[in-house]
């Protein structure tokens, strides 16, 4: 794989610049098309871009490679699962972090352990600002979701100094899906 790394990259620096411009312009091109609708055939995406299925394969195959792409999601509505969406925003103490807690973070352990709970993590990020980190997950009902603030405090309580739990009303947009029920909004609103 290292070979594989070095043999592409020895490519890209030998190449004129416009060719790199040209091979970034196109995985652009196509990454536009996958984020669109990450179903779309290769077939697909190949007639909309203008280029041979082939080419389409090859760059998305380097595109898995490099971990430019991390996977593939279906954009999910939550209530027709009876799930609800919660998002948690936490906010750092000062207090310096053990290796052990970042090995313990990083491991994603927690993850494992909330799905126990009827918890699924959908997003966990590092963040700049008034708080350092967010936490998007679905669980059955608020006392779920509230078990998981209970947990992040009991797991790290030298680190953290608030947590913010938010309940999830209506999702607008999704992973750049607009939703389909859109008109349900208005039912938030009713003057």
């Amino acid at each position: 794989m290292l070979n594989n790394f070095k043999y592409q990259n020895s490519i890209l620096l030998n190449m004129p610049k416009n060719s790199v411009k040209q091979i970034e312009k196109d995985e652009k091109r196509i990454l536009d098309e996958l984020a669109k609708n990450a179903n779309k055939s290769i077939n697909d995406i190949a007639e909309t871009c203008g280029f041979s299925r082939q080419k389409v394969w090859r760059v998305i195959n380097n595109l898995e490679k490099n971990n430019t792409i991390w996977g593939y999601v279906a954009v999910v509505n939550q209530e027709k699962l009876n799930k609800k969406r919660y998002m948690m925003l936490m906010k750092r103490s000062n207090k310096p972090i053990s290796k052990e807690v970042i090995n313990h973070i990083t491991s994603r352990e927690i993850a494992d352990k909330v799905k126990k709970m009827g918890v699924e993590f959908i997003n966990s990020i590092y963040l700049n600002g008034k708080y350092d980190w967010m936490i998007c997950f679905t669980a059955n009902n608020i006392k779920d979701a509230k078990s998981v603030v209970e947990l992040y405090f009991k797991l790290y309580p030298e680190i953290i100094s608030e947590i913010e739990l938010h309940e999830e009303m209506f999702t607008v947009q999704s992973c750049g899906i607009n939703n389909p029920e859109i008109k349900k909004l208005k039912d938030f609103f009713k003057v």
